[in-house]
C-alpha cells in the first residue's frame, strides 16, 4: 500500500450509505438543504461500511477488485479529473487492462473532505478518478486519449452546467516518465484543439496530491439500481492523435465504444469492460 493511501486508511474510509440525487452535482442554485440532510441522515464518515467491511476493500461493482487495491508490480495509477466524477469513471472502467477504479477527492487543502464540503469550494479538491492499471495490456497513452476526448479541457473551472472548481480538468501522477508523458499529451491536444477554434486547455497536470476516497454511494453510482444517468461532460469531437512518447496498445476498433458526436455516449453504453478480439 503506497503512503497517501496508508494515510486514507489511517483516516477512516467513508461508511456506505444509499444511493441519493445528485444535488451537488450541478451549479450552486440547485445544491439544498434537502441535499445536506440527506447526507447528515446517512453518516458518509466512518471507520468501515456495513457488516464491518472497509471501504478501501469493497468490491467494485464491475470489475470485482477491491476499490482500494494496492498498485502491484506491472501496475500503475494515476488520478483524472474532467468533471462529474460519475460519467467520468464509467468511461475509465470500460477500458480492457484497467485493474480498479474508484471516485473522490484530490488537489485541495483540507484533509479527509465530505462531498457536502468539496461542493462548497471552499477545500480546493478536483472530482476525481483513481485508475489502476496493467501496464502490459493498456498503455498510460489510451488512458490519455479518453480523458482528453471525454471532457473539453478548456472550460477552467467547469464542465457543462457543473460550475465550480471541483470540476475542473486535472491529472495527478507520481511517476516522472508518466508525468511528462501526460504534459507531452496536453501540449499536442492543445495544439489540436488551437486548431479547431478551442481556446486554450486548463488543465493541471501535476504530481499526485493525497487521495480522498468519495462515500460509498458515488463508487461506481452510474452501475447501481436507482442510480440517476446524468453527466454533463461536453467532448469536443477532437480526437487525440499520436503525441511524442505515445504507445497506444488499444487496437483502433475499441474507440467505436466512445462516439463522441452522440450526446453522453459514456451513459448510453454498457457497463460491462470491453472486449478486445
Amino acid at each position: 500500500m503506497g503512503a497517501r493511501t496508508a494515510r486514507l486508511a489511517a483516516a477512516g474510509p467513508r461508511a456506505l450509505a444509499p444511493v441519493l440525487p445528485p444535488f451537488c452535482t450541478h451549479s450552486g442554485s440547485v445544491f439544498s438543504n434537502l441535499f445536506s440532510n440527506l447526507l447528515a441522515s446517512a453518516d458518509p464518515i466512518g471507520s468501515a461500511a456495513a457488516g464491518g467491511q472497509s471501504l478501501l476493500d469493497q468490491a467494485h461493482v464491475i470489475l470485482g477488485t477491491p476499490i482500494g487495491a494496492a498498485v502491484q508490480a506491472g501496475e500503475a495509477e494515476a488520478l483524472f479529473g474532467c468533471g462529474c466524477f460519475w460519467g467520468a469513471e464509467k468511461g475509465f472502467w470500460r477500458l480492457p487492462g484497467v485493474v480498479t477504479t474508484a471516485v473522490g477527492y484530490a488537489g485541495g487543502t483540507a484533509p479527509n473532505p465530505s462531498y457536502e464540503q468539496v461542493c462548497s469550494g471552499r477545500t480546493g479538491h478536483a472530482e476525481v478518478v483513481r485508475v489502476v492499471w496493467r501496464q502490459d495490456r493498456i498503455d498510460f497513452s489510451d488512458l490519455l486519449k479518453l480523458f482528453w476526448e471525454c471532457h473539453d479541457p478548456t472550460q477552467g473551472n467547469r464542465q457543462g452546467n457543473d460550475r465550480g472548481s471541483q470540476y475542473r480538468s486535472a491529472i495527478f501522477v507520481d511517476d516522472p516518465a508518466l508525468l511528462e508523458l501526460a504534459k507531452a499529451s496536453g501540449q499536442a491536444y492543445g495544439a489540436q484543439l488551437a486548431g479547431a477554434g478551442y481556446g486554450a486547455i486548463s488543465t493541471e497536470i501535476a504530481r499526485q496530491p493525497s487521495f480522498f476516497y468519495a462515500e460509498a454511494y458515488h463508487q461506481q453510482y452510474l452501475a447501481k439500481p436507482g442510480s440517476r444517468p446524468y453527466c454533463s461532460a461536453e467532448p469536443s469531437g477532437v480526437l487525440l492523435g499520436a503525441f511524442p512518447g505515445s504507445h497506444y496498445l488499444l487496437p483502433a476498433q475499441l474507440w467505436r465504444a466512445y462516439d463522441w458526436s452522440i450526446s453522453h455516449c459514456v451513459l448510453r453504453g454498457e457497463n460491462s469492460p470491453i472486449l478486445v478480439p
